[in-house]
């Protein structure tokens, strides 16, 4: 089991804030984006263009229930993981961290590049309906929220291990 879950929208840090925590811990760190890439040999943006994003949360589902069950330091997952009714369940009883931002950082750290398939069209609009659709969720999974606006990532990483120890 996962030492803790981080989670949150794209851009707020979810991949360099957890590889942060992990080393700050001594534990492994895990992506399960680059792991269904690296499943897959293919890129996401080419998972949805090929085979549609139902194939691809077909594949993220898959990847989160087995990295919960069997990865044992920090577990970062993609932006959109959390909103799967499957992989809510899995992580009911799971220390999950919920990394906050807004678009103004976001927009700063990701680039809203093609890289990414659901910001492709009007990046900045997009960006804020799937954090409008999708807050509700990462605050209901989450046993912690750290906002990161503004903030280093060493700074994030440093109040995420904070939490776990208070924990």
């Amino acid at each position: 089991m996962p030492r803790v879950v981080v989670i949150g929208p794209p851009g707020s840090g979810k991949t360099t804030v957890g590889a942060l925590v992990a080393a700050l811990l001594g534990v492994p760190f895990h992506d399960t984006d680059a792991a269904v890439e690296t499943a897959s040999g293919r890129t996401i943006a080419d998972i949805f263009v090929e085979d549609g994003e139902p194939a691809f949360r077909a594949l993220e589902r898959a990847e989160v229930a087995r990295a919960v069950v069997e990865e044992p330091g920090v577990v970062a997952l993609g932006g959109g993981a959390p909103i799967d009714p499957g992989t809510q369940q899995v992580l009911a009883g799971q220390t999950v961290v919920f990394l906050d931002v807004g678009i103004a950082d976001a927009a700063k750290r990701v680039g809203f590049d093609v890289s990414r398939p659901l910001l492709a069209v009007n990046p900045r609009a997009s960006w804020v309906r799937l954090m409008g659709e999708r807050r509700p969720v990462y605050e209901a999974v989450a046993t912690h929220r750290v906002d990161t606006a503004g903030r280093p990532p060493e700074d994030v990483a440093a109040d995420v291990v904070a939490l776990l120890e208070a924990s």
